[in-house]
């Protein structure tokens, strides 16, 4: 063993506070994020009782082998193959993840050009305009929300403008509806849209668009094929940012929705706090947490792709 280095046949062991240093991560990893999935993974496998737990089996760790061969016996999909027989579930997902895709999209159209208009700003003025855009962050959200629904009454100041510019001759009705939906959604995301794009936009080396430029290329086809591909880390940063909260939203759809914007957050409250249906609240959970997960997989099976091809 060379005691200078620490080394032994060639291998050099870590120091104790290294070691720890990476054990502590995965430690609250398991404790916070593998724990309580195991439960509700367990939950969800379980049946409906009208008993306090709302479930059965329960898991005695003390019972011994028989019973937990009984415990693992009773298990059960029976949850999971109600969430796609039952209309009311699998319409839920097929709604979140439509407007959560719309409102992405809608997103990502106007916060573009917001981001971009951020990064070729003068430098002085690029920290105002950040700090606006970080500014509704200052008030709750739930205040934000609530604020929504007086603009959108019936009487409330959107009917207001539109009337006085003669857009609209009689008020709308804006409450209980998809429109006031993707409002709120695309008000309250905005900025998480946002700022991905103009971090990636801020750091492109402009003198590529000054090289297109000398080559003869139009400012539309420089934007096209030079700032829009070297943004796409900002595009899919922030599209997976507003992506995945809004597929599990619930306080904007309950408050500014009707019954035809039911979305899987909403049903999955109602089944856990109204119907103290725990397992199938939990098979919903964890059917919304693959949705969630998936498209983070495919996008660092992507960028591992697209980093050994450019290898």
């Amino acid at each position: 063993m060379n005691v200078a280095t620490g080394e032994e046949g060639g291998t050099q062991r870590r120091p104790l506070g290294l070691r720890m240093a990476i054990l502590i991560p995965y430690l609250w990893l398991a404790i916070f994020l593998l724990l309580p999935f195991l439960i509700v993974l367990k939950i969800s496998l379980s049946q409906y009782a009208d008993q306090q737990p709302p479930y059965v089996p329960e898991l005695d760790l003390g019972a011994g082998i028989a019973a937990l061969k009984e415990f693992f016996a009773a298990l059960s999909l029976d949850n999971y193959v109600t969430l796609f027989t039952d209309s009311l579930y699998y319409w839920s997902y097929l709604r979140s993840l439509e407007i959560a895709t719309v409102s992405t999209l809608i997103l990502l159209l106007a916060g573009y050009p917001v981001a971009y208009a951020m990064a070729r700003a003068p430098r002085r003025l690029q920290g105002v305009l950040l700090m606006l855009i970080i500014l509704p962050f200052f008030t709750s959200f739930l205040i934000r929300v609530y604020a929504w629904i007086s603009i959108l009454q019936h009487d409330g100041l959107l009917n207001q403008i539109l009337l006085a510019l003669g857009i609209l001759r009689t008020p709308a009705t804006w409450i209980s509806t998809d429109t006031a939906v993707y409002i709120g959604i695309v008000y309250s995301y905005f900025p998480f849209m946002v700022l991905p794009l103009y971090a990636t936009l801020e750091k492109q080396d402009a003198t590529l668009g000054e090289a297109a430029a000398d080559l003869g290329c139009p400012p539309w086809k420089t934007f096209w094929l030079v700032t829009v591909p070297l943004s796409r880390p900002g595009v899919v940063a922030g599209s997976l940012l507003c992506f995945i909260p809004i597929v599990g939203e619930y306080v904007i759809p309950d408050l500014l929705g009707g019954s035809e914007t039911q979305m899987i957050g909403q049903t999955l409250w109602n089944e856990f706090f109204h119907n103290i249906d725990w397992p199938i609240a939990s098979a919903m959970a964890m059917v919304l947490l693959c949705l969630l997960v998936g498209p983070i997989v495919l996008f660092q099976h992507a960028e591992s792709r697209r980093g050994h091809l450019m290898t």
